[in-house]
């Protein structure tokens, strides 16, 4: 190294030797002084390398003098951009069933390796608590509904039958108490008498037969009809013995059940009074105290079963309403309650699927989520693969693409999938982020759940584009190519490394072993690729 230096200045060793000795004698050090030969070592040794950089700079920059160079040619060829990762098969869903009800197990009608569907019965707990906390619940629901409907009576009192309003005892305004009698409702205005008629055969009357009625005071008859006539003659309370018939009239409006009548059928009288009897006759009470409002209804208006009458207004009345109608909705939900947990003791399978795994059999007693999982289910139907793609190629994955899987537990094989999801939820790990992406396998072959695997994204394919070997392209995306005269004649070597060049480009796609050149180079020309083995071993 030091003889080229001085050849580089035009010295020769020889000539240099007396002026280095004189040199050593001039630069002698005092008497009393130590030398500092290791310092000058130094000097002399950063001045050579300052002087060797320089010489190399002057050459072609990053050329590197004595390396081995692989020259390549830029060629147009298919490209296909991959991304590969790994990951950890699953099934396409699972399921641990388990339970929070404590109890014996009666029934589990499954067993491993069965296929079920979803809903199919996998488990029966022991539920007779729960059935009778069921019986109460409703009960109980059933007379706080009761409650409600004679608060609501009380506050607004009803119709009990449909039918025409014969009487009405109250008017707005008026003060009521229970058992107070408001209007009284008759389903039909026909009314029904059975008279007695002595002395009198049965074949005398037919039904159909015109009759005459006189109620009570009224100096007016009635006109009627024979509706039943008895089989055969009784004795009355007489004693004397005669023929019951029915006659039918039609309300005028004023009468009720209160009224005596008697009647003339044919050439016969009847024997007596016979009372009144109202055919679907009801009285309307007030159930509470309070005031009378809203009465709008007269005697002969039609009203329909269930409809309000009016309204007894009072705070108690409206208060017991509410606390009524509360008590309602607090024991419907207890019955609803406890009508879901009795489908708790009825284990149902929640997926489609294969059971994997049968832990608690008829006999067992289960203590509720202390006793973990019962049975574990999967759903075969594919399987699928999370994998974390880097940042820098995230960009180069989306849904639908072909990815190739192979395991280390099935040597030989190829398995074909496809990218179900790419998802956005990345996560940051030393300043590098992955995405996870979803890979799904459906003809999976002998591939299982929990094997580990290989995969290979397929991406987009390029026909026809100019590549060189990635190695080729260096820091500052640039190639190495040669000058004229830097490559021996048959241009398998560098014979001259001062006259190769740095070009830069714009680089493409890449499927990892080839990357796509888009400009700067031309097709067949040539780029060199340093190898680094060689430099690292020099």
């Amino acid at each position: 190294m030091k003889n080229e230096l001085m050849e580089e200045r035009g010295t020769s060793p020889e000539e240099t030797a007396p002026q280095a000795e004189a040199g050593r004698k001039k630069w002698s050090l005092p008497k009393g002084k130590k030398p500092r030969r290791r310092r000058l070592i130094a000097g002399a040794a950063v001045i050579l390398a300052a002087a060797l950089a320089l010489t190399r700079l002057q050459q072609g920059g990053t050329a590197q003098a004595g390396a081995n160079y692989q020259p390549v040619s830029a060629g147009r060829q298919e490209i296909t951009v991959t991304v590969s990762g790994s990951g950890t098969l699953a099934p396409a869903d699972a399921y641990n069933v388990s339970t929070l009800i404590s109890g014996a197990i009666e029934e589990a009608p499954f067993e491993e390796d069965d296929l079920v569907e979803k809903g199919t019965l996998l488990y029966i707990l022991d539920s007779g608590d729960a059935q009778s906390s069921v019986q109460r619940a409703n009960i109980s629901a059933a007379q706080a509904r009761l409650s409600l409907e004679q608060a609501r009576e009380a506050l607004n009192p009803t119709a009990p039958i449909s039918g025409v309003i014969n009487e009405v005892f109250v008017h707005n305004g008026d003060s009521v108490t229970a058992g107070t009698a408001l209007a009284k409702i008759m389903t039909s205005r026909d009314l029904s008498i059975d008279f007695l008629f002595p002395y009198v055969e049965p074949a005398a009357f037919y039904v159909g037969q015109p009759a005459t009625v006189f109620v009570g005071e009224f100096a007016d008859s009635v006109q009627g009809t024979v509706e039943a006539v008895s089989d055969s003659t009784s004795v009355m309370s007489n004693g004397q013995e005669g023929s019951s018939v029915r006659v039918k009239i039609t309300n005028p409006g004023v009468l009720s059940d209160s009224f005596k009548a008697s009647a003339c059928v044919g050439s016969y009288s009847s024997y007596g009074q016979a009372t009144v009897s109202m055919a679907g006759a009801a009285t309307v009470y007030s159930v509470g105290s309070g005031t009378v409002t809203g009465f709008d209804k007269l005697a002969g208006s039609k009203v329909a079963k269930g409809e309000v009458l009016c309204t007894i207004e009072s705070e108690a009345n409206r208060a017991q309403a509410e606390n009524a109608r509360l008590s309602v909705a607090s024991a419907n939900l207890s019955a609803g309650s406890a009508a879901d947990n009795l489908d708790d003791y009825r284990i149902e399978s929640p997926i489609s699927g294969t059971v994997i795994e049968k832990k608690f059999k008829a006999g067992d007693k289960v203590d509720g989520a202390a006793s973990g999982t019962l049975a574990m289910i999967y759903d075969m139907s594919y399987l699928k693969v999370e994998m974390g793609v880097n940042e820098l190629d995230i960009g180069k994955v989306r849904a639908g693409q072909t990815v190739e899987i192979t395991a280390a537990a099935l040597m030989g094989q190829t398995f074909r999938g496809t990218v179900e999801r790419v998802s956005v939820n990345g996560t940051t790990t030393s300043g590098f982020t992955t995405y996870p992406v979803t890979i799904v396998v459906e003809d999976y072959g002998d591939l299982k759940p929990g094997m580990n695997v290989s995969a290979t994204i397929l991406g987009e394919t390029v026909e026809n584009a100019l590549c060189v070997p990635v190695g080729a392209v260096n820091r500052g995306n640039t190639v190495l190519v040669p000058g004229e005269g830097a490559m021996t004649e048959d241009g398998a070597a560098v014979a001259d490394p001062s006259k190769l060049e740095e070009r830069p480009v714009t680089l493409g796609r890449s499927d990892g072993a080839y990357i796509e050149i888009t400009s700067g180079l031309s097709e067949g020309e040539t780029v060199l690729i340093l190898d680094q083995t060689a430099v690292m071993g020099g």
